[in-house]
């Protein structure tokens, strides 16, 4: 699994951002059940995952306490040590993949995308296989299931998400 201190990796073929508000719930969950689903994959070397907020309130801060006992509980790799960080302008050229929660941050993403930039912005809800996209919902004004919720949301979106990379490879 590559993940970067604080710049591009540049020896994978696909890089992948997952962005929620302040990076400290949804987005390190998001980007640890992904990175679960690469490495049963056997892409670890071929695709690289990050996240980011598209706010910048938690900036350095972790994840929150409900998000590590998540990834936890479910035998994902540790988050504990990440830190949160706002999206930059070099993402949106970085990344091949910039998925999102919810249509807040894809309205914000939207907005703050360079016209030149050759990111594909989208709702990570769209790889769930139906018509309309799935929303993953911001679980940090609720509890424990709120976030196992996303769990399996994410668990359900990184499935797809991986069906449509190695159709791309």
């Amino acid at each position: 699994y590559q993940r970067r201190v604080r710049g591009i990796a540049q020896d994978s073929s696909m890089k992948v951002l997952f962005i929620c508000l302040g990076n400290i719930c949804r987005s390190p969950l998001a980007e640890a059940v992904f990175v679960h689903h690469v490495a049963q994959n056997n892409l670890s070397q071929q695709i690289y995952v990050d996240s980011a907020g598209t706010a910048g309130y938690h900036t350095g801060s972790p994840p929150d306490s409900r998000s590590i006992e998540v990834c936890v509980n479910k035998g994902l790799h540790s988050i504990k040590d990440h830190r949160a960080r706002k999206i930059s302008k070099k993402d949106f050229y970085g990344f091949d993949y910039i998925l999102c929660m919810d249509r807040d941050n894809l309205d914000d993403l939207m907005q703050m995308k360079p016209k030149d930039s050759t990111a594909h912005v989208a709702l990570f809800g769209t790889f769930s296989g139906e018509s309309k996209p799935w929303i993953v919902q911001d679980p940090y004004y609720g509890n424990i299931k709120d976030f196992v919720q996303v769990y399996e949301q994410c668990d359900h979106l990184s499935k797809g998400l991986i069906h449509h990379i190695k159709a791309k490879m």
